[in-house]
């Protein structure tokens, strides 16, 4: 008897322990879910502000971003080793991530362009067109001007010489480079051109892959080699052929003086050539420039030779025009969303198709 009630009283103890038990732990899950809930609060909203909750922007979002950036810079840094000071604060340069989403939304314009114009008709752009050739043309002059003057009052040469040789010169030179960087976000303009003209034959690999690229790697020569004057003194040259080719062949009364686009279109090639030899001059004898930013110009300016001596072959090697008995093909109006590839590097010229 009394085994039973020792039982029953053991029992009813263990029932109210548990009971307990379960009571406290809800209460301390009812504790911790409002806590939990305090902080979430907490770190999406503001305190009152005027009477009103201010919503904070995403910490994590926030957090993830600077992350990334630092993450981009320390590779980048890592590879090509510290930066130069010289151009730190300066538009675009600071952070990788500008240039890379700039990039981002031109691809993304290419894609979802092409298909938005696919069943509307071609837009003309003309005066548009004009206008724009012309203010290349300029900027490139004034380009080509101010690295002639700039590396002349520093005093540089065709050699290999050292970043921080020429003081305020060199700064001179950084500053124009900037505009040849920036420029290449410009001749984005390009290929907008081609899509809103619907000229897709036109947006080949080639074009595309160079545009892409020399805005990119234009910003880490900003940020390692911004005195590098030889490479953007040519291209700025070249340029400001080309654009003016590209003018006057807008006018039909200028096209028998255009006998000289052959040899435009070879000047592209010297010139990369040239950049190699350059290039290649500073790993054997060395003057400071980084061996990683040596490597990734010498082997770009390499795939561009490639790239544009297969495009030249294909195109040159068919047969001639019968308007055109030195074998080019005949020159027509010829403007920025027209035919390019042949000069893709910089920008292109329209050829009359073969009947």
């Amino acid at each position: 008897m009394f085994g039973v009630r020792r039982t029953r009283i053991w029992e009813m103890c263990s029932e109210r322990c548990l009971m307990g038990n379960l009571k406290l732990e809800v209460l301390v899950r009812q504790k911790t879910n409002e806590k939990e809930y305090n902080l979430k609060i907490s770190q999406y909203n503001k305190p009152e502000v005027g009477g009103r909750l201010q919503a904070d922007a995403s910490p994590c979002t926030q957090e993830h971003i600077e992350k990334l950036v630092q993450e981009i810079n320390a590779s980048v840094e890592y590879l090509f080793g510290p930066r130069d000071p010289r151009v730190r604060g300066w538009l675009m340069l600071d952070s990788y991530l500008p240039t890379f989403f700039l990039t981002l939304l031109y691809l993304l314009f290419i894609w979802l362009g092409t298909k938005y114009m696919k069943n509307r008709p071609a837009f003309s752009l003309r005066g548009h067109l004009i206008v724009y050739n012309l203010g290349v043309t300029l900027l490139s002059l004034y380009m080509l001007i101010e690295l002639i003057l700039s590396s002349w009052q520093g005093g540089y040469n065709l050699q290999c010489q050292n970043l921080y040789s020429a003081g305020e010169a060199d700064v001179r030179v950084a500053k124009v480079l900037w505009w040849y960087y920036f420029s290449k976000a410009i001749e984005f303009m390009d290929t907008i051109f081609f899509v809103l003209r619907k000229k897709n034959s036109q947006i080949t690999f080639l074009h595309v892959y160079h545009h892409t690229t020399m805005f990119n790697i234009w910003w880490c020569i900003m940020n390692w080699i911004p005195c590098g004057f030889f490479g953007p003194t040519l291209n700025s040259f070249i340029h400001f052929l080309m654009y003016s080719y590209y003018g006057m062949s807008v006018i039909p009364s200028m096209h028998k003086y255009l006998w000289w686009k052959k040899y435009l279109i070879q000047a592209q090639l010297v010139q990369f050539l040239l950049i190699i030899t350059h290039t290649l001059s500073a790993a054997v004898k060395p003057c400071g420039f980084h061996v990683g930013c040596l490597m990734i110009q010498t082997s770009y300016v390499t795939t561009l030779v490639i790239l544009f001596v297969n495009f030249y072959l294909k195109t040159y090697k068919k047969r001639p025009s019968k308007s055109d008995p030195n074998g080019f093909p005949a020159v027509t109006e010829m403007k920025n969303g027209d035919h390019k590839e042949l000069l893709n590097a910089s920008n292109g010229i329209l050829y009359k198709k073969e009947q």
